[in-house]
């Protein structure tokens, strides 16, 4: 879809992260962000982000020297023309936190501050930009990738790891022969039997 619905979760340190989420049929999971399986639901297809997440990044590029790797920078050398963005970015304060084994940043609004949503727009427009397939070099290694599995060498009684590995293997072809085909149903039945 272009246009999605999107919205922030708030993950804490003591909450269970977003990576760790085991994907569920029809589920879409990326770098702290999915779109969750709505089929049957009167819901409409969306987004779901990690905010605190999403907020340090977004500070931590800011944070970046003008022109080094991962940094962010704002058009123009005017600072009053981001006078408004800046008061929206800089509404919230990180408290650092620890849990299950692991530091977070929680975001919390500053008491004298009303305005930050434009620090949520931007964190979603990070969140659209990792979507469509941005990412940082670190990002990539922290998101397992889809193994992909024919499922004709499924069914010849391979492992699904010697499976996978046939489809960076060449394919040698034999002239005249027709592909081998297989049903759902025997895949189904081997899978009961334990064959695969």
């Amino acid at each position: 879809n272009a246009i999605m619905p999107a919205h922030g979760r708030y993950v804490g340190a003591s909450s269970r992260p977003m990576l760790e989420y085991r994907k569920q049929p029809g589920d879409r999971l990326g770098f702290n962000w999915m779109i969750p399986n709505v089929a049957g639901k009167r819901v409409v297809r969306h987004v779901i982000f990690d905010t605190n997440y999403w907020k340090s990044f977004v500070h931590a590029r800011l944070a970046v020297e003008y022109g080094d790797a991962g940094s962010l920078s704002l058009w123009g050398k005017n600072p009053a023309r981001h006078e408004t963005l800046a008061g929206h970015l800089t509404a919230e304060y990180r408290v650092r936190t620890f849990g299950r084994g692991r530091v977070v940043d929680e975001w919390k609004i500053k008491p004298d501050r009303r305005d930050n949503h434009w620090l949520d727009c931007f964190a979603g427009c990070c969140v659209a930009a990792a979507m469509s397939g941005s990412a940082l070099p670190e990002q990539l290694d922290m998101v397992p990738a889809r193994r992909r599995v024919k499922l004709s060498a499924l069914a010849s009684g391979r492992s699904i790891e010697e499976a996978a590995a046939t489809l960076s293997a060449p394919v040698s072809t034999v002239p005249g022969a027709a592909p081998q085909k297989i049903r759902l149903s025997d895949l189904q039945r081997m899978k009961k039997l334990g064959k695969i």
